[in-house]
């Protein structure tokens, strides 16, 4: 899947020492129980590359086409079951840092809400992050997902977690389709 400065790909062997490096970084993984060694982090790249060989989508690797760097993934994927909404599918990404603020998040991410909409016909789409981490759920609101009221201790982390509370974003179809046509409208 292409966008104008991106390609959203299957993972490649390249892709492991910079996702590793991504994976250590504590700022990326500020959000995140904690930082992932070199073990744990291909761990990750080979389950995220077999559900991809598997359903035909995922947490693609995303490359930048003028440069050919990996900066990260972006993409769909099945959440835990433990989940209050499950079952559902998701949209999330983890991008390095010498990545952010350049729009790549929101480009990769409306690529992938489009072919979870089109593609795969979903009736819904869901995002979810500590309630801390305002880059991303900024980042769920420029993609028109509407914040549920309710927030949610997720089951994966451990009671007095300051991460355990998350918020819960959704995009239903309906809306994507209606936001869509109106962006092409002013296109015209």
């Amino acid at each position: 899947m292409e966008t104008e400065r991106l390609c959203l790909r299957q993972w490649r062997p390249e892709d492991r020492e910079p996702f590793a490096v991504l994976n250590a970084d504590p700022e990326v993984m500020r959000y995140f129980p904690g930082t992932l060694n070199r073990v744990e982090s291909d761990a990750l790249a080979d389950r995220i590359e077999q559900l991809i060989d598997q359903q035909g989508w995922g947490f693609w690797a995303v490359e930048v086409k003028t440069s050919g760097d990996f900066v990260g993934f972006v993409g769909l994927n099945s959440p835990s079951p433990e989940l209050p909404f499950s079952p559902c599918v998701e949209i999330g990404w983890r991008l390095s840092r010498h990545a952010w603020g350049k729009g790549y998040a929101t480009e990769a991410a409306a690529a992938a809400l489009a072919f979870g909409f089109d593609a795969l016909e979903l009736e819904h789409i869901v995002s979810f992050t500590a309630l801390s981490n305002s880059r991303s759920w900024q980042l769920m609101e420029r993609l028109g997902m509407e914040r549920q009221p309710d927030s949610f201790m997720h089951p994966a982390l451990p009671v007095g977690s300051p991460l355990r509370e998350h918020c819960l974003y959704r995009l239903e179809a309906e809306r994507w389709v209606s936001e869509r046509a109106v962006k092409a409208q002013h296109k015209e």
